[in-house]
């Protein structure tokens, strides 16, 4: 955060490759949260299978519908 601006509005500090306006409402700001016990802060392994890349897939923690589509937290 680089200051405040009015009472719900802050501006933000960001780097130049970030296209996007500095200034936003405070309702759209959080604190940060460290990541849940046990996760895995690295890249998935990248598997090839007969010519396509797929990813190799250790558990699926849950399964949910999005907009009509299956979506998985693996």
């Amino acid at each position: 955060m680089k200051r405040i601006i009015l009472t719900n509005a802050i501006e933000l500090e960001l780097p130049s490759t970030i296209k996007i306006h500095p200034v936003v409402n405070i309702s759209r700001v959080y604190m940060y949260k460290d990541q849940v016990k046990d996760q895995k802060k690295g890249w998935l392994l990248l598997v090839v299978i007969k010519g396509e890349e797929k990813y190799k897939v250790e558990k699926i923690l849950n399964k949910r519908k999005f907009r009509g589509k299956d979506r998985y937290l693996v």
